[in-house]
């Protein structure tokens, strides 16, 4: 198993509102493998699941308005 460290995803250099389409895409996608990588008691994942849920409440508000 890789060590904690290597499997973590970096905090984006801006806030998520300001991430393009693409850059959350990549950011959601690089929570979810760090989650997936992580036995499921470390600490840490607690802290990558906070911030995936961040991750898809903004990809849930530019959807609704993008709706209208």
């Amino acid at each position: 198993m890789p060590p904690a460290d290597s499997v973590t995803a970096d905090q984006p250099k801006h806030p998520l509102y300001a991430l393009t389409t693409y850059e959350l895409k990549d950011y959601r996608r690089s929570l979810e493998h760090a989650i997936r990588t992580l036995p499921a008691q470390a600490p840490v994942r607690q802290q990558l699941r906070a911030r995936l849920d961040a991750v898809l409440a903004e990809v849930e508000d530019r959807a609704r308005l993008a709706r209208g």
